[in-house]
């Protein structure tokens, strides 16, 4: 007998399509490990991403701010001018008053005004941001509707205050401090706050 005939072939000697069948089945297998994995990544992300934030103070808008110096410096006014932007919101939005001056140190409350000018609930959260952006550190907000997701219902009309302290530590070079509030639709909140 021939020493090559005494040999038995292996199975997937004999069929290369066998071959191929499992090393497609190894790679699927891997990449479903992979999708699982970036599905789990990507819905850890956002409670990952809150927490650093929250340790960093980075973007803490849902939580009212610390004043420490409560002394008004009546020896100057600050121009606040009010801004208001919506995006991709079927609301009006807009400040009572576009602007005030206020004395370092003072308290001062302000009313943004909100319509839902749809026949269905809609949530929103409002972001803020500053101008110039040194002046963020410096503007204290004690009361906001930006803490929370605002929920109006059809054609409902909704006065909302802010109140607020600039810090008298806000550098002698900063006279005019813009606030301005975008409204974002929170997706997938149904209505619901």
């Amino acid at each position: 007998m021939n020493a090559m005939s005494s040999t038995p072939a292996s199975a997937t000697d004999a069929d290369p399509s066998a071959s191929r069948r499992s090393a497609n089945t190894t790679l699927l297998k891997k990449l479903g490990v992979i999708v699982v994995g970036m599905f789990g990544f990507g819905y850890l992300l956002v409670p990952f991403y809150e927490k650093i934030c929250q340790a960093t103070g980075l973007r803490n808008i849902a939580a009212p701010d610390v004043v420490t110096n409560t002394q008004v410096d009546t020896t100057r006014d600050v121009r606040i001018e009010f801004d208001s932007n919506l995006r991709n919101l079927p609301w009006s939005f807009k400040p009572l008053e576009g602007a005030t001056s206020v004395n370092p140190g003072e308290l001062r409350q302000v009313v943004y005004e909100v319509a839902n000018r749809t026949d269905r609930p809609i949530t929103g959260q409002a972001i803020p941001s500053y101008a110039p952006q040194e002046a963020s550190r410096y503007f204290k907000k004690l009361d906001c509707f930006c803490f929370t997701k605002q929920t109006l219902k059809p054609g409902e009309v909704r006065q909302m205050p802010v109140v607020f302290v600039i810090d008298p530590e806000l550098p002698r070079d900063i006279g005019t401090v813009t606030l301005s509030y975008t409204f974002f639709e929170v997706e997938g909140a149904g209505g619901k706050p």
